[in-house]
C-alpha cells in the first residue's frame, strides 16, 4: 500500500523534473542561437564600419587627385595664355617686318611710303621711350663707377646660395637661403645675430610649400620671389609673414638654358633695384644673349622686355641698378670677377666708354650677386662666403 502511494507521488515529481530539464535545454539552445546571431551582427557591423572607412579613404584620395588636376589645369591655362600673348607679340613684329620689306621692293611711289613708314617707326620708338621713362622714373641717374671694398661677413652653408636684406622694408632682418635646391629660409633679427657662431639656433625657420631652383631668388616688401623647382619658368610670390603663396606667373622664353654659363643651376635670376622687380635670363633664340624683363611685383604682370647685347658665356652673375644691367664675368676655373658688359634700358649710359670693373682682392667665383638699392651695396655669395661689396657711383653720362 505504501509502495503504491510512493509510486503515485514519484510519477508527478519525475514528470515535473523532466519537463523542467526540457525547458532548460530549450532555453540554452535559444540563448546559444541568440549569441550566434549577435556575433554575426557584430561581425557585419565591423565589416560595414571597415567598408565605410575604406570608402572615406578612397574619396579623400579621389578629392586630392581632382584638386591636383585642377591646379595643373590652372597652370596650363596660365601657360597657354602667356604663350598666346607672346605669339601675338611675335605676329605683330612679323607683320611690321613684312610691311617694311614690302615697301622696300615697291616702285618710287612705294619708296615714299617706305620713308613715311620709317618716320612712323621712329615716332613710335620715341613714344615708346617716353612711356618707358615715365614707367621707370628717369630721375634715377646714377651709375656704377667702381667697387670700393669688400667685407666677408661670414662663411656658412654650401658652395651655392643666396643671402639678402629686404630693401622695401624698414627692418634689419637678414635672410639666408642655402643651396641651389631647398625649401627652408632662415630669418635672423639682424646682421649681428647672423654673424654669431651658433646663428642657426637663433634663426626663424620658414618652410616653403615648393622648393626653389637655382640661387636667383629675391625678397622685396615682405615677399619672396623665386623660381619653382621642377618647373620650366614658373615664378612664385610667397608671403613670408603669413607663410602662403599669394601669386604666381610664367616667364615666356625663360628656363630652357642657364642665365649664366658659369652658374648652370640658375635658369632665372630675379633682381631688385630702385624701380622694383626684374627677371634676368637667356634664350636660345638670342644666341645665348641675356634678356631682361621688368615685372610688376604687385600684379605679377610683365611690363616690358629687352634683348641685351651681353652674352651669357663666361658669365657667373648679374644685377640691376638704376635701370642698368651689370653682367659679372669670370674664368671657368675661377679667378678675379669683373664687370665688362653694361646695358641701360633707357640708353642713358654710353656703354662703350665704360671701363672693365674688377672686384677687389678676391680670387674665386660668385653664385649670386644682388644689389640692395636702400643701402647701395652688393650682397654676394662666393664659394660659401657671404660678402658685402661697397660701391662707388657717379652721374650717368
Amino acid at each position: 500500500m505504501v509502495a503504491l502511494q510512493l509510486r503515485f507521488l514519484l510519477v508527478p515529481f519525475l514528470t515535473s523534473v523532466m519537463g523542467a530539464a526540457q525547458y532548460m535545454m530549450q532555453d540554452a539552445a535559444l540563448m546559444n542561437y541568440l549569441d550566434r546571431r549577435f556575433l554575426s551582427l557584430e561581425k557585419r557591423l565591423e565589416q560595414c564600419n571597415q567598408d565605410i572607412l575604406d570608402y572615406v579613404e578612397e574619396f579623400r584620395d579621389f578629392s586630392k587627385m581632382v584638386l591636383s588636376r585642377l591646379a595643373g589645369l590652372n597652370n596650363y591655362k596660365a601657360e597657354v595664355k602667356s604663350e598666346v600673348e607672346n605669339l601675338l607679340t611675335r605676329i605683330e613684329r612679323a607683320q611690321r617686318d613684312i610691311d617694311y620689306f614690302g615697301s622696300v621692293t615697291d616702285s618710287n611711289t612705294c619708296i615714299e611710303v617706305h620713308e613715311d613708314l620709317v618716320k612712323q617707326q621712329l615716332l613710335e620708338e620715341a613714344e615708346e621711350k617716353e612711356k618707358l621713362k615715365l614707367m621707370l622714373n628717369a630721375s634715377c641717374d646714377h651709375m656704377l663707377a667702381g667697387i670700393k671694398s669688400l667685407k666677408i661677413v661670414k662663411k656658412t652653408g654650401d658652395k651655392n646660395g643666396s643671402w639678402m636684406k629686404d630693401p622695401g622694408k624698414k627692418h634689419t632682418k637678414i635672410y639666408l637661403l642655402n643651396g641651389s635646391v631647398n625649401n627652408v629660409i632662415l630669418e635672423f633679427a639682424n646682421i649681428m645675430t647672423f654673424m654669431e657662431s651658433n646663428h642657426t639656433l637663433k634663426a626663424r625657420r620658414v618652410t616653403l610649400p615648393f622648393p626653389w631652383e637655382g640661387t636667383g631668388h629675391i625678397i622685396y616688401q615682405g615677399f619672396l620671389f623665386y623660381h619653382k623647382y621642377g618647373s620650366l619658368n614658373e615664378i612664385i610670390k610667397f608671403n613670408i609673414h603669413k607663410r602662403n603663396i599669394t601669386d604666381q606667373m610664367l616667364l615666356p622664353g625663360a628656363g630652357r638654358i642657364p642665365a649664366y654659363k658659369l652658374s648652370p643651376s640658375t635658369k632665372i635670376d630675379l633682381a631688385i633695384d630702385e624701380q622694383g622687380l626684374w627677371a634676368i635670363h637667356a634664350e636660345p633664340e638670342t644666341g645665348g644673349n641675356i634678356v631682361i624683363t621688368k615685372i610688376n611685383h604687385i600684379t605679377m604682370a610683365i611690363e616690358h622686355t629687352w634683348d641685351t647685347s651681353c652674352n651669357s658665356k663666361d658669365a657667373e652673375a648679374a644685377f640691376m641698378a638704376c635701370n642698368t644691367l651689370y653682367v659679372v664675368y669670370n674664368f671657368p676655373s675661377g679667378g678675379t670677377s669683373r664687370i665688362q658688359c653694361v646695358y641701360d634700358v633707357l640708353d642713358a649710359v654710353n656703354t662703350y666708354e665704360i671701363p672693365v670693373l674688377h672686384f677687389p682682392k678676391r680670387q674665386g667665383s660668385h653664385s649670386t650677386i644682388h644689389y640692395n638699392p636702400k643701402e647701395k651695396q652688393l650682397f654676394a655669395w662666393g664659394d660659401g662666403s657671404q660678402i658685402i661689396y661697397k660701391l662707388h657711383t657717379k652721374q650717368k653720362v
